[in-house]
C-alpha cells in the first residue's frame, strides 16, 4: 500500500512564497524554500522504500484516546522530546496543548458519530510532534504521526492554531487505513477532499455548529494579519479563500467547468479538491441541521465500505456516494436527492 506524505500547505503556495525578494518576506521565503526541499526529500525516500502495510480492519468498540505529544525543539528528528501523555496536565506551551486537544477532538468525532476506534478503527495511538524545524511552514501526516511547524511569522503562524488542520491531517490516516486513495490526480484530489470534509466536521462538532452556522473554511487562523485572506480553502465557495499580493489568488475550481489539468502538485490534488469539497457542502446545505449527521454518514460510509478503488475518479466517487445514500436512507429520499443534485451542480456526471 502506498503511504503518501500529506501536507496542509500546497506546494504551489510555497513556491510562490519562496520567490519573494522583498526584505519583509526574507524569512518567509527562506522557510518556504526549506519546506519545499523537505517535501522533495520525503517523496524521494518514499519512492525507494517499501511502504508499510496497515493491519486488516476488525470491528471494534471505540475506546478512549491514547495521545502523546512530542517537542522537536526546532530540529527535524522525530518524534522528539516527550512533553505530554494521555491524561497529563497541560504544558503551558500553546502548540503542544493545542495538538493534544485537537487529537482528542478528532478522536471524539470518529468515536461518537461514526463508531470508529481511532483513525485505524483499532485504537491506534495518536502521536504528534510540535515545533518541527525552524520556522517550518507546514503540517503533515507522515503515515504514522502528525507533525506541526511553527510557521514563518510573516505569512503563516503556528499550524496547531487551526483545529480543521489537525482534523484534516488525521483524516489522511483514516483514508490510509480504509480506501487507501492514491495521492495523485482525481484520486489524490478526493484524498485531500476527504481530509477537508472531516477536518471541517471536527471543527463543527466541537463547536456544535449547524451547516448554516459553520464557516466551511479550512485552515482559518493560519494566516497572519498581513495576509489578505480568510483561510487556505473554502468548501462553500472554492476559489475565494484568499486574494493576496504575495500568495496570489486561491486557484481552486468550484465545478468541472474549471477543472485544472496540471502535472504539478501530484496532478492538482490540492487544487481540484475544491470540486468534491463543494459537493459535500451543497449536500449539507440542502439537508440542513448538522453536517456530521446524514452528509457525514454518507461520506464516511463511502470512504470505509470497501467500494472504492485506490484510483477512484470523481465520477466513481460520486456514484459511490449516491449508492451509500440509498443504502443508508433509501432511494429517492431527500438525502439521495441532495447527493445527486450536488454532483450535478458541480458538473460531475453520475
Amino acid at each position: 500500500m502506498n503511504v503518501p506524505f500529506c501536507t496542509i500547505i500546497p506546494p504551489y503556495l510555497l513556491r510562490r512564497l519562496a520567490r519573494q525578494d522583498a526584505p519583509q518576506y526574507s524569512a518567509a521565503a527562506r522557510a518556504a524554500k526549506e519546506a519545499l526541499g523537505h517535501v522533495k526529500t520525503v517523496h524521494a525516500s518514499r519512492t525507494q522504500a517499501k511502504p508499510d502495510t496497515p493491519p486488516a480492519l476488525r470491528p471494534a468498540k471505540p475506546g478512549p484516546p491514547n495521545r502523546t505529544v512530542y517537542d522537536a525543539q526546532g530540529a527535524e528528528t522525530l518524534p522528539g522530546r516527550l512533553v505530554r501523555k494521555e491524561g497529563g496536565a497541560a504544558t503551558g506551551d500553546a502548540a503542544a496543548d493545542e495538538a493534544y486537544e485537537g487529537l482528542g477532538h478528532t478522536h471524539r468525532l470518529y468515536a461518537d458519530v461514526f463508531g470508529r476506534d481511532s483513525i485505524d478503527g483499532q485504537g491506534v495511538p495518536l502521536d504528534a510532534t510540535v515545533h518541527f524545524g525552524r520556522l517550518y511552514d507546514n503540517a503533515f501526516w507522515d503515515g504514522k504521526q502528525m507533525v506541526f511547524g511553527d510557521g514563518d511569522g510573516a505569512v503563516f503562524g503556528r499550524f496547531t492554531a487551526s483545529l480543521s488542520v489537525i482534523g484534516h491531517e488525521l483524516a489522511h490516516g483514516v483514508t490510509q487505513f480504509s480506501a487507501g486513495l492514491a495521492y495523485r490526480n482525481q484520486a489524490g484530489a478526493l484524498n485531500e477532499s476527504m481530509s477537508d470534509v472531516f477536518g471541517a466536521l471536527v471543527e463543527q462538532y466541537v463547536g456544535n455548529q449547524s451547516a448554516a452556522q459553520a464557516s466551511w473554511l479550512i485552515g482559518e487562523g493560519l494566516f497572519t494579519p498581513e495576509v489578505q485572506g480568510q483561510a487556505l480553502r473554502s468548501m462553500k465557495a472554492p476559489g475565494t479563500a484568499y486574494d493576496d499580493d504575495v500568495l496570489g489568488k486561491d486557484p481552486q475550481p468550484d465545478s468541472m467547468d474549471s477543472y485544472v489539468r496540471t502535472s504539478a502538485d501530484n496532478g492538482g490534488v490540492h487544487i481540484n479538491s475544491g470540486i468534491p469539497n463543494r459537493a459535500f457542502y451543497l449536500v449539507a446545505e440542502a439537508l440542513g441541521g448538522n453536517a456530521w449527521d446524514a452528509p457525514g454518514r454518507i461520506w464516511y460510509e463511502t470512504l470505509t465500505n470497501g467500494s472504492l478503488s485506490t484510483t477512484a475518479t470523481f465520477t466513481v466517487f460520486a456514484r459511490a456516494t449516491a449508492a451509500a445514500a440509498v443504502e443508508l436512507f433509501g432511494t429517492d429520499t431527500k438525502e439521495h436527492d441532495a447527493v445527486r443534485q450536488a454532483w450535478e451542480t458541480v458538473k460531475v456526471k453520475l
